[in-house]
């Protein structure tokens, strides 16, 4: 898909200046596009289980064991489930499961951390307002 999206912006891009109507270039790519996700479409199969996940995700990877760490992931978390790959300081690769949700910015307050030690606000069934 890089590939492709790559050589038709070089193609309009070297078009555009030798006179060709931008447009029209633009609406030729439209067309070209839909063509391509129609024809993707038509020949993708749905990868429903562990071992076609694993298959996928080692390619992607292009490597075996991540491969079986995201499908184990993915059945983990399921297929409406977030997964986040963060880069690690060590040599070793692993996979940590968090039940319910993370959030990445910082405390409104200090007063809302529980644990100060691990800078964790650990509560049981709270009440959440969201404006």
């Amino acid at each position: 898909a890089t590939l492709l999206a790559q050589a038709i912006i070089r193609e309009g891009i070297r078009n555009a200046p030798a006179g060709a109507n931008p447009m029209a270039i633009k609406r030729g790519i439209e067309k070209a596009v839909k063509v391509a996700v129609d024809e993707i479409k038509a020949q993708s199969k749905p990868v429903e289980t562990k071992e076609a996940i694993a298959q996928v995700a080692s390619i992607s990877a292009t490597d075996e064991e991540i491969g079986r760490l995201i499908a184990e992931a993915m059945e983990k978390v399921g297929k409406d489930g977030v997964i986040t790959v963060e880069e690690s300081k060590g040599f070793t690769t692993n996979l940590n499961v968090v039940e319910g949700m993370q959030f990445d910015r910082g405390y409104i307050s200090p007063y809302m951390v529980t644990d100060a030690e691990k800078m964790q606000a650990v509560l049981d069934e709270p009440y959440i307002l969201m404006t």
